[in-house]
């Protein structure tokens, strides 16, 4: 079986890692595995394994007809059996579908605003919905809604995965400052994250007289979001800003408690490799957040800077608890969330609509 990955860009994000992901993880099951960025490469580039063939369309505008009749020639010359479409890549997809392209077209639903999801645009979504074979979604609020609302009859929930590292796997890297307790956060600079509220319940715990670090990882955009957060930063003390980053695990395994302050999610690579790290975790109870640390990190509400400060704070004054907690949830990673557990699912459902 040949698959292609799609993917507008490989700069650091969720959908980004999840297509990376799948791509260098069918090599060992077989797969001839092809990804392609339609319109930006991006520094996770750097990441694709040897064996996989990377394609780039150089995508100028929505309907770029130079870089869809190259989408054309890739699918036909590599003889893609399943074309496997990562968030809005879906569009371009559908386009090369209409032209006459004969693949099995997936579309991976990895839409952050879950649980927002009367809000969600849908009309241009469902209409051309006919032309995909199957959708997988990355929770089951986005299964349900895909099978509501879309006109496609074969939908599976799958997790999200990573690739499991173990200890050799580390590079010699530091995370900044010297406090005895060190806090993680890797998110886009996006509103749906909402770092104010993280920031804020950083300053509680500091006021309280911790001895902490925060260390926050992501892409930042030209938006005023992204401006006024790294203000916030700037004028913050043991507030440590690293940007984009094409291989954050080294720096979370110098790290002891990971953070999520999202009002939105749907299911969050960062926490699943906040747990192959061994961090404690304090996570908002969004998406699928509860149902990927169960009793193995601490839930909290979104929008509530209180409640994030206090469940970090019990793990500060329980290091018992935090080092528990942090080995189970590796556990239940390796056993959930790994590339063991859903390339075979994957697989099983790509030669079914095949």
């Amino acid at each position: 079986m040949n698959i292609l990955q799609l993917i507008d860009t490989l700069h650091p994000g969720g959908a980004e890692r999840v297509a990376l992901n799948y791509a260098n993880s069918l090599l060992q099951y077989g797969v001839q595995s092809h990804i392609c960025a339609t319109r930006d490469k991006g520094i996770l580039v750097d990441n694709i394994q040897e064996g996989v063939v990377f394609h780039f369309l150089g995508k100028k505008n929505t309907l770029d007809l130079l870089a869809l009749n190259k989408l054309r020639n890739i699918i036909r010359e590599n003889k893609i059996d399943v074309l496997h479409a990562h968030g809005t890549s879906w569009f371009f997809a559908v386009l090369c579908k209409i032209s006459g392209a004969k693949f099995t077209l997936i579309w991976h639903d990895h839409y952050g605003n879950s649980e927002f999801l009367e809000d969600r645009e849908t009309r241009l979504l469902k209409f051309f919905s006919a032309k995909f074979d199957g959708i997988i979604s990355v929770n089951k609020k986005l299964r349900d809604w895909a099978i509501n609302k879309l006109k496609v009859e074969k939908v599976i929930f799958l997790n999200n995965f990573i690739k499991i590292r173990e200890e050799s796997d580390k590079m010699p890297v530091k995370l900044k400052g010297n406090s005895e307790i060190k806090l993680i956060c890797v998110a886009n600079l996006r509103a749906q994250k909402d770092h104010r509220t993280l920031l804020e319940a950083f300053q509680i715990l500091t006021s309280e007289g911790n001895s902490i670090s925060l260390h926050l990882f992501g892409k930042e955009y030209n938006d005023q979001y992204s401006e006024d957060i790294k203000s916030s930063i700037k004028a913050m003390s043991s507030v440590y800003w690293y940007g984009e980053q094409k291989e954050v695990f080294s720096y979370l395994c110098h790290a002891d408690i990971g953070i999520l302050s999202s009002v939105s999610e749907g299911l969050p690579l960062a926490l699943l490799e906040y747990g192959m790290a061994r961090l404690a975790v304090v996570s908002t109870d969004v998406g699928e957040c509860r149902n990927v640390i169960g009793d193995y990190g601490i839930l909290t509400n979104p929008n509530n800077p209180d409640e994030i400060a206090k469940a970090i704070n019990i793990y500060i004054q329980n290091p018992i608890k935090l080092k528990d907690d942090s080995e189970n949830l590796r556990v239940t990673i390796k056993q959930l969330y790994s590339e063991e557990y859903v390339i075979p699912k994957y697989l099983s459902f790509c030669r079914d609509l095949c």
